[in-house]
């Protein structure tokens, strides 16, 4: 019971009411709650959505994600333009977490993690293959949106394609616009901080040796262009 609110609790429903149909995914169509004892419980039923997930399992982490066509991709840059304008007091990383774990993710950089970006802006929160679905784009579990830091979006699902290279490389060309500005790289920072510290409770161990090459990348040419004065 004591559970039974909160962002997790109410995202589904939020989403619902708060982003535009633009952003395509399953209509939230009815909500049950129910308390039995010490316990609550909450149903919801959804469209049904046509075509399968990317990802050919459940889990973020898989092998290469079946051919997407360019219209899919295209409207993957739609919604990462469109829905963080969305206003909500909803949020899905905060600056408190960031000032705490990423000096100590990242201190293997060996220098200070850049300041952050003034800009936030709202985001799914947990964009990978699994959650996006083909070959005509949905996007599924709106839980945990809310704000993050500017281009979250696109950095989530280019961290959870660096064990297949092809994929990353994939998704650097189609999401460049957001990933080789200074504020998608620190958002890249950010959610390489995040997932580096699942691995530690045994979640997607795999990434890590790329995580830490990309995070390394990242780092470097946000000093160089520093340096440069851009």
């Amino acid at each position: 019971m004591d559970k039974a609110s909160g962002k997790l609790w109410t995202g589904p429903e939020d989403a619902e009411r708060m982003v535009p149909r633009e952003v395509p995914r399953p209509r939230l169509r009815l909500v049950r709650q129910w308390t039995e004892g010490d316990d609550a419980y909450k149903a919801e039923l959804y469209d049904h959505v046509t075509g399968e997930t990317v990802s050919p399992t459940p889990t973020p982490v898989s092998a290469a994600p079946r051919s997407l066509p360019a219209a899919w991709w295209s409207s993957l840059r739609t919604v990462l333009s469109r829905l963080p304008v969305v206003r909500t007091d909803r949020t899905a990383v905060r600056q408190a977490y960031l000032d705490r774990a990423m000096p100590k993710y990242l201190a293997f950089l060996g220098g200070p993690v850049p300041a952050v970006p003034p800009a936030w802006c709202t985001a799914h929160g947990d964009l990978h293959w699994a959650n996006l679905t083909g070959p005509d784009l949905a996007i599924l579990d709106w839980e945990g949106w809310g704000s993050a830091p500017a281009g979250y979006d696109a950095a989530m699902l280019h961290a959870y394609s660096v064990g297949v290279p092809e994929t990353a490389e994939r998704v650097r060309q189609e999401l460049s616009e957001v990933l080789d500005s200074e504020k998608g790289r620190f958002a890249e920072l950010v959610v390489i901080t995040e997932l580096l510290q699942s691995a530690e409770r045994g979640d997607n161990v795999e990434l890590v040796p790329g995580l830490q090459r990309r995070a390394k990348e990242v780092w470097h040419r946000m000093r160089a262009a520093g340096s440069d004065g851009h």
